[in-house]
């Protein structure tokens, strides 16, 4: 399923002539902002039905509240804390934020990324986003996605491969969290 960050449309109708000849080019630029507002809630509904299935498969509903977390982790660009979800969304309960993180990751639906500090964060599941990896900083605990080369990730399946024919170890997948000390804190 594609990045919701990225859900929106990148045309410029102003270059490459998108718009038709004659046309009002804020026209064009309202069509366009459109169709990439139906695809993007298009990919929300998508999301939205496979969170419910999911949740339906381990016997829960797809209540306001996970569908409130499920959508502020789509619109976040990086994990986020429990304090960060607070306060994103004041009106909501911290004892139902964890009771209901803690069901959407029984479910499938939501990931929890371990740091050096106090809080783990959160974020959609990988299959619901794209493949990535995370900076850690061990000063703040801050959390950032960054994507690996294609280079590297086929190093890193190399890797895997070698281990998993030394050990007989079967890997499903792998993460790479980086830690160390993010630009703010050095």
């Amino acid at each position: 399923m594609p990045d919701l960050r990225r859900a929106s449309s990148n045309a410029d109708p102003g270059k490459g002539g998108v718009g038709r000849a004659g046309e009002d080019p804020a026209s064009t630029r309202r069509s366009t902002n459109r169709a990439g507002a139906k695809r993007a809630s298009a990919i929300v509904t998508d999301l939205h039905v496979t969170a419910a299935d999911r949740l339906d498969a381990v016997g829960q509903r797809f209540t306001t509240q996970r569908r409130t977390l499920v959508d502020l982790l789509a619109e976040s660009r990086h994990p986020l804390s429990i304090p960060d979800i607070l306060s994103l969304q004041p009106a909501l309960a911290q004892s139902s934020v964890y009771r209901n993180l803690a069901v959407l990751e029984q479910a499938g639906v939501v990931r929890r990324v371990v740091t050096t500090d106090d809080f783990a964060r959160h974020e959609l599941a990988e299959d619901l986003t794209e493949h990535h990896h995370h900076l850690i900083c061990s000063s703040c605990g801050v959390v950032e996605d960054f994507t690996a080369s294609p280079q590297i990730e086929r190093s890193v399946a190399r890797a895997i491969s070698e281990v998993s024919d030394r050990t007989g170890f079967t890997s499903e997948h792998h993460r790479l969290d980086l830690i160390g000390v993010c630009e703010a804190c050095a």
